[in-house]
């Protein structure tokens, strides 16, 4: 296996989409070339319920800018879509200048009325995919809480959760995400918001549990040494070593 830098950021959503998308860039740019990026849920809009139409024009906007921008590192962020019949809240991940993958959020929070506003996604759309020879897969926040979702990604070397979680559950958050890596013997990069209501907790997180976090920061980076999955799977054996990631 191979070293990357990951990075998982732990940003402000502002009302100006524009603004937000600027600063998402400059953060990017920070980072290492040769990297993987993670970025909070529907971090360019929030959740603008009164204004969905307009943040899914804007998504337009981001998508290009994000594709020139990925030339020599991954990007992977979630962002407001609208076909025919709905809205969408779809992860997408950017690199070598293409959409390399898409999935659609599947389980929608009920507390924050996701389902009023946003069609559910295609469960296969919860898949695994490679990015520079890592084999990845994502889950999206609220998802997070089903195990049957953790089954999906089993296997993958590296797994994103971007969120928006609520501080008030912020335990809940960053619990998940730890069970999710030593249960997978996967590194996990998770990024929630910075916004008052927020539970930050952003963090990269080892096959063994460890995590790389810091609240105060807006950008957590690692260099992750790939090599430690194997370690992780031939030296506490569950299967993981033996089975490929199939859904």
């Amino acid at each position: 296996m191979i070293s990357k830098p990951l990075y998982t950021l732990q940003l402000k959503t502002k009302q100006n989409f524009e603004d937000n998308l600027t600063h998402l860039k400059n953060l990017i740019l920070n980072c290492e070339s040769d990297s993987i990026i993670l970025a909070p849920e529907v971090c360019l809009t929030n959740f603008c319920y009164q204004r969905m139409d307009e943040a899914a024009e804007f998504a337009k906007v981001a998508t290009e800018s994000l594709l020139r921008l990925c030339s020599d590192r991954a990007i992977v962020i979630t962002m407001i879509e609208k076909y025919r019949n709905g809205f969408y809240n779809n992860l997408k991940v950017f690199y070598k200048g293409e959409l390399l993958h898409k999935q659609s959020k599947h389980k929608l929070f009920p507390l924050g009325n996701e389902h009023l506003h946003f069609q559910s996604g295609d469960i296969e759309e919860i898949a695994p995919f490679e990015i520079d020879g890592i084999l990845c897969g994502a889950i999206n926040c609220f998802e997070l809480r089903f195990i049957e979702l953790w089954e999906r990604v089993k296997g993958c070397d590296l797994i994103f959760v971007p969120a928006q979680w609520g501080k008030e559950r912020k335990d809940n958050f960053e619990t998940l995400s730890k069970a999710l890596a030593i249960t997978t013997q996967s590194f996990v990069i998770a990024s929630s918001g910075a916004n008052d209501t927020c539970a930050k907790g952003s963090a990269i997180i080892s096959p063994f549990g460890y995590a790389t976090k810091d609240d105060e920061q807006e950008v957590i980076s690692l260099r992750a040494n790939f090599n430690e999955i194997t370690q992780a799977r031939k030296f506490i054996d569950i299967g993981l070593s033996k089975t490929p990631c199939n859904p």
